[in-house]
């Protein structure tokens, strides 16, 4: 494997604080050389110009569905990280709600073995429960000892209290971290989108931001009894926002991420009947966005996550009520971060990859989300101020369902590096 010179570009390493025009070099063996000015490079070292373009460690994308196995019409492990490598991310982790879910060991080896060769590394969430039916714990320890990174329960949360708190004691004494889709489905009910003045125009049935509320605050207090590491998933509502913020303060043990979609859009999206605007959780209002900005910049939200859900065409193609839930979002997210967040001034560049590259690196226990001298080198290159608009047919994701299609963005991936190997040319 060659060695790469990266000359010229801003460096931002939150993890070094380090945020200035410098090299850094790539070694043959797959790990940062050298960091700094001026540096010289062997004959054999490939020269790549990075002047006007961002240097980082590689993002980390820990949240997305790649539908394996099962499910693999709507997405593999190869289209799945080719799609990553695409939107600038170089690792990825992904949820259990498969088909059948990731609920034993033997299917984490092979997820692994698949993505050995893939274009970006993928961590593995398993399953909490076998089947995902929230009857049965799955084998955790197993589980972990396959190569697992967290638990999970995403699509599926689990409603019994008492069989979540024995997973979460669980996870406490493996140290795994417990990803938890936050929702009361007694309170969603049949819902379909927001409940508000959108849903009620549109004449579908709403859920209530209250799901949400109530999810989260009751997983919170589970943590707090078990000491169990609770990472939140897609936080949408403002209320969400403030019960994190609060519990942070008495020492909870979470963390959280929210999406850019959350950010970029809002249940307007779902006029006209657009399928690709629905998502679990839905699309809120303008003022969860403001929270939602607000919680980022505060430090409340630890992570931008995309929780990448794509679908086939005729499957999003039907009703609303009937279409699944869920969006693209590998290809995209770096566009909509630096257009909706960056380039307004509510986060910096170095902020947005300590979101998207170190908080998601610390929070899963994995390498990455750093340039120190000998660390692996998972490297993003991408150019801050490039326009270009959203076509869908082009992504390298099998899935086309994005709402975004056609509309214009600031920001996007140069080039990729996976463990010295570049991915993205």
């Amino acid at each position: 494997m060659p060695s790469y010179l990266l000359k010229n570009g801003r460096v931002i390493d939150p993890a070094n604080d380090r945020d200035g025009v410098a090299d850094v070099l790539i070694g043959a063996d797959g790990l940062i050389a050298e960091v700094g000015l001026n540096l010289a490079a062997g004959i054999d070292t490939e020269f790549i110009d990075c002047t006007g373009k961002v240097v980082c460690p590689g993002l980390i994308d820990m949240h997305v569905h790649l539908r394996v196995p099962g499910q693999e019409y709507k997405e593999d492990v190869a289209s799945g990280t080719a799609a990553a490598a695409n939107g600038g991310f170089t690792a990825i982790s992904c949820q259990p709600n498969t088909s059948p879910p990731i609920d034993h060991a033997s299917i984490v080896k092979d997820i692994l073995t698949q993505a050995e060769t893939a274009s970006a590394r993928v961590h593995v969430i398993g399953a909490v429960s076998k089947g995902l039916l929230n009857t049965e714990l799955t084998e955790m320890a197993e589980l972990q000892d396959a190569g697992i990174v967290g638990i999970g329960d995403d699509a599926y949360p689990v409603e019994n209290s008492g069989f979540l708190r024995r997973a979460m004691e669980y996870c406490s004494m493996l140290n795994l971290p417990y990803m938890a889709h936050c929702e009361d489905k007694d309170l969603t009910g049949d819902g379909v989108m927001h409940e508000g003045y959108v849903s009620t125009v549109l004449g579908l049935k709403g859920i209530p931001r209250a799901a949400e509320n109530v999810g989260t605050a009751r997983n919170i207090l589970l943590s707090m009894t078990t000491g169990c590491r609770l990472h939140i998933l897609h936080v949408s509502t403002k209320e969400s926002v403030e019960i994190i913020r609060h519990a942070k303060k008495f020492g909870a043990p979470i963390t959280a991420e929210t999406c850019p979609q959350y950010v970029a859009l809002t249940d307007e999206a779902c006029y006209d009947y657009n399928t690709n605007a629905k998502m679990s959780p839905p699309l809120r209002t303008k003022a969860d966005q403001e929270a939602i900005i607000e919680g980022l910049q505060d430090g409340t939200l630890d992570a931008i996550a995309t929780d990448h859900a794509p679908h086939a065409p005729h499957e999003k193609e039907q009703e609303f009520a009937r279409a699944p839930f869920g969006m693209l979002g590998l290809e995209t997210s770096l566009g909509l971060v630096i257009t909706h967040l960056v380039k307004p001034g509510i986060l910096t560049l170095s902020q947005m990859v300590e979101k998207m590259s170190v908080a998601p690196a610390k929070i899963l226990g994995v390498s990455g989300g750093t340039l120190s001298v000998g660390s692996v080198a998972d490297v993003t290159v991408f150019d801050p101020e490039a326009e270009w608009t959203v076509d869908v047919s082009a992504f390298q994701s099998k899935s086309r369902n994005s709402v975004l299609d056609g509309v214009t963005l600031t920001g996007r991936a140069v080039t990729t590096f996976v463990g010295g190997r570049q991915v993205l040319l």
